[in-house]
């Protein structure tokens, strides 16, 4: 695969349909094939989501938790969200922050934000991802910038999953202390991505598909993919998430990437996912990510339960969120308008415990902000 100016010129013209039929035509000798080699490419991904591939889960499940431990050893990180404002102006289908839904918006003050940056400090956390909704003429760059710059003393790892931004504006973040970005794609497929965004910024494809790489180019040690599963078939949307990660392995090889998977759940506007992603499904899509990209991160959220989280701990996890609250000043507050339900509330002290039990070292602190580069 060619590295390209853009990676919107791979995605431009895909026939989804075509792909999904590839994926399903997929037959059982390609899935042995793909498991006896030492090394297989992120183009094996077509095979190894497949149901063919799906009769194999047990060896996908042994091969990728062996990979983690290789590359990883036993240790998860851990990580918090802090909310910092739910103004959007977006009219995302799915979404509880989206502008036309009767909900409480709430965008925090700066003391207030940093109020709940230090609790989430005494609780143990080096590491924190900010988010906003997407109103940037309501709580923009200049918000942000200075909520960073008031807690990068507390923090090691600072990243951000906010509204797309310009390369300037990610170089602005980058000096206010942001080292990491996490921009979901949610869906890959334009036909469905333009039905699920159908008014705001967001409805803009290329913009934000374009978004990691301008993060790339700004120097963010990490990039964070995702796709939203239950809007489409998964698969296919499996497929290309892998592909981009590849592509922007190659392009930006100082960063690593993570990838996430979640899943569909509560909508404050009640939308149904169009599409049943089950735990098996889910377990799959993410083997499949360890064995074609075993230097990447895999990221579990607290939208998926207690039972699934910690059987996944082990094996082939390396980022989890503990004690999240998806509200502004939700950690120090009751916390209103949530753009979704956490399924795990544990504390982050209950995680830890878990982490040890199952002889997992859970890691607060990744690198030291004195190695960016």
């Amino acid at each position: 695969m060619a590295s390209q100016a853009s990676f919107h010129d791979q995605v431009e013209g895909l026939d989804f349909d075509l792909l999904a039929e590839r994926i399903q035509q997929v037959r059982p000798e390609q899935v042995e094939r793909v498991l006896r080699q030492d090394r297989p490419r992120p183009e094996d991904a077509l095979v190894l989501v497949s149901p063919a591939a799906a009769e194999r889960l047990d060896d996908l499940v042994q091969r990728a938790t062996a990979v983690t431990e290789q590359r990883f050893g036993r240790t998860m990180q851990l990580y918090a969200p802090l909310y910092l404002s739910s103004e959007c102006t977006n009219r995302c289908l799915y979404c509880g922050f989206s502008h036309d839904v009767d909900t409480p918006r709430c965008s925090l003050e700066l003391d207030e934000a940093v109020a709940n940056a230090k609790l989430l400090h005494q609780q143990g956390f080096r590491q924190i991802l900010l988010v906003t909704g997407e109103a940037p003429k309501r709580y923009g760059v200049d918000h942000i910038d200075q909520v960073v710059r008031a807690i990068s003393p507390m923090f090691d790892s600072i990243s951000i999953e906010v509204f797309p931004m310009s390369l300037a504006d990610y170089g602005r973040m980058g000096d206010a202390g942001v080292d990491g970005l996490v921009l979901y794609q949610e869906t890959y497929d334009p036909r469905c991505y333009a039905e699920v965004h159908p008014a705001g910024r967001k409805s803009n494809y290329r913009w934000r598909l374009e978004g990691p790489d301008r993060g790339g180019q700004a120097g963010f040690r990490s990039l964070g993919l995702g796709v939203l599963l239950g809007l489409t078939p998964w698969q296919p949307d499996a497929v290309v998430l892998m592909q981009h990660a590849a592509w922007l392995q190659r392009r930006h090889w100082r960063s690593r990437i993570a990838i996430s998977f979640p899943r569909m759940v509560h909508s404050e506007r009640g939308y149904a996912a169009a599409y049943t992603v089950g735990e098996r499904d889910l377990i799959q899509a993410m083997a499949t990510v360890r064995i074609l990209l075993p230097d990447a991160e895999l990221v579990l959220s607290t939208r998926e339960p207690p039972e699934l989280r910690d059987r996944l701990i082990g094996s082939f996890v390396t980022r989890m969120s503990a004690g999240s609250r998806t509200s502004p000043g939700g950690y120090l507050t009751e916390g209103l308008g949530e753009q979704f339900d956490a399924l795990d509330d544990r504390s982050p002290a209950e995680i830890e415990r878990v982490l040890r039990e199952q002889g997992i070292d859970p890691v607060w602190k990744d690198l030291d902000k004195g190695f960016r580069v």
